[in-house]
């Protein structure tokens, strides 16, 4: 798999890959020096820059194979990445670690394979509303010492949300992909030329 330089180099490309490099220096606030608000603040960067390549690449036309490919995956892996060592913290349970490890990976793994096939799957605005749900969640995470007389603590209800809206898209996103694979084999099946 090869890119053009000038496909990489764009405005929304730069920001994802910023957002990549984000990721160890997240790890290394968070785990290593125990910087929580920096750690936190290196979050609210790459979600924001994640908001402002998707606008900049639609508005002036700049969505690269290279952006479809690695703008979800820095997402995905800085999601991963925080809910990790919130749950390293006990702030949050491993089951929903697990649950979003498995959704997310489950992504990578079919994107890739989509990717190839040259099948563009477009998100539903069920998974947009999980991804800002379980963003909100993790964020308010921080925050979880505050919360520690309520039963059910704000970040915790949202997390569940968002996990079920979550697998929600996920249903919906393998249906999809299940009918438009179909109807890629049906056309090739289907044709007089092969």
């Amino acid at each position: 798999m090869s890119f053009k330089k000038s496909d990489i180099l764009t405005i929304p490309n730069i920001l994802t890959i910023i957002r990549m490099a984000l990721i160890p220096v997240f790890w290394v606030l968070m785990m290593g020096y125990n910087l929580n608000y920096w750690a936190l603040a290196t979050f609210v960067i790459a979600s924001m820059t994640d908001v402002v390549d998707g606008y900049i690449a639609r508005k002036y036309n700049q969505i690269t194979d290279f952006g479809k490919l690695f703008d979800p995956l820095a997402d995905k892996l800085m999601l991963l990445s925080v809910l990790i060592t919130l749950w390293l913290r006990g702030i949050i349970p491993v089951s929903a670690v697990l649950l979003m490890s498995f959704k997310e990976l489950y992504l990578i793994f079919s994107s890739a394979i989509l990717y190839k096939r040259q099948i563009v799957v477009h998100s539903l605005f069920v998974g947009k509303f999980a991804q800002c749900a379980i963003c909100l969640a993790l964020f308010l995470s921080f925050f979880a010492d505050s919360f520690t007389h309520i039963t059910l603590p704000p970040h915790t209800a949202l997390l569940w949300v968002g996990i079920g809206a979550a697998y929600t898209a996920m249903f919906s996103y393998t249906r999809t992909i299940i009918r438009q694979l179909r109807g890629v084999e049906t056309t090739y099946s289907n044709r007089t030329d092969k």
